[in-house]
């Protein structure tokens, strides 16, 4: 597969395509200053990203809009080269407010459509105006999950043009199966977005998601954050990882770039989140050289088969994704 900086795009089995190389948008809102976002995705535009990967929980895709529509004014680009993720959250997963919580991401983006549209995680919470639903000792409060009365939501919404396709996020194989075998399926999900990098490099759920024709899209592929209030931070930091070090060295590439190019040569997508101008830059700059067969594996034997991601504060719940194998 050719692949370069001005085209990485891979299909999608609903005919639709996706680029390779995404940029990711999460942020915590108390922390990060007004208008870095919007900044920053406008810089990832005029670098060369055409894909971004944002949700209603982030508190901040009124500024991505905002940075896509300025982009397409200017006539940078136009709206079909921009390629949008968004996310129904946990409160949301009632049938009923399935399209009025796309409109409204709809309505903060200032687009009349998205590109994609996932279920962000397979757990479901109490609807309300509460993002994080809590009883008076400060646990979530959980709420009964029907993935697939979701998921029919979800397909009216791509009938009515809303989002061209459909996709989830951290569902586990069990969980891909109840969607995939679903009776009366109109639309399959084309995608599932999870942790994976060369520490988690997830074989199984690959090879399940290969086999049904669902494309992998991989955050944190650089690792993430050293937040103990939500990383599991006995796994050691990735980029300080010798061997991508090494193979960085060789490329004059830094060990995010070979973690980047390491899941985009095997056909995984990767939404790498950075705010910070030098190293948007720098991560989209893996276009340029390719990794060896024997590389290749070299990095895959680095899989630890361990989560920076756990979720652990919502394991209690009855579709908590990460108990089983894959």
């Amino acid at each position: 597969m050719e692949l370069s900086a001005e085209q990485h795009r891979v299909p999608l089995s609903d005919g639709n395509s996706i680029p390779l190389l995404g940029l990711g948008t999460y942020s915590a809102p108390r922390t990060t200053p007004k208008g870095l976002c919007l900044e920053s995705v406008k810089y990832a535009i005029d670098v060369g990203y055409r894909h971004f990967d944002g949700a209603y929980v982030y508190r901040n895709e009124h500024e991505v809009g905002e940075a896509i529509r300025e982009k397409i004014s200017e006539g940078k680009v136009k709206r079909e080269d921009i390629f949008y993720c968004g996310k129904l959250w946990s409160t949301c997963h009632l049938p009923e407010l399935v399209r009025p919580t796309l409109e409204r991401t709809l309505k903060t983006l200032g687009l009349d459509y998205v590109d994609l549209y996932i279920i962000e995680l397979p757990m479901a919470f109490k609807p309300g105006d509460e993002f994080y639903p809590k009883d008076e000792n400060g646990k979530i409060l959980y709420h009964e999950t029907d993935l697939c009365a979701t998921w029919e939501a979800l397909e009216e919404c791509k009938d009515a043009g809303l989002v061209k396709s459909l996709g989830v996020s951290n569902f586990n194989r069990r969980q891909l199966e109840l969607i995939l075998n679903k009776p009366g399926l109109k639309h399959k999900p084309v995608t599932n977005q999870v942790e994976c990098h060369p520490y988690f490099t997830q074989p199984k759920l690959l090879e399940f998601c290969r086999e049904h024709d669902v494309v992998i899209v991989g955050y944190s592929p650089i690792g993430t954050c050293r937040d103990e209030s939500w990383v599991n931070v006995s796994s050691p930091p990735l980029l300080e990882d010798p061997l991508l070090n090494a193979i960085g060295k060789k490329y004059s590439k830094t060990p995010a770039q070979v973690a980047l190019r390491f899941n985009v040569q095997r056909g995984v997508v990767v939404i790498p989140k950075s705010f910070n101008q030098k190293r948007i830059k720098e991560n989209f700059q893996i276009f340029d050289f390719s990794l060896t067969a024997e590389e290749m594996k070299d990095i895959e034997a680095l899989n630890k088969t361990i989560r920076y991601v756990e979720l652990l504060m919502w394991s209690d719940h009855p579709e908590y994704p990460f108990l089983e194998e894959y």
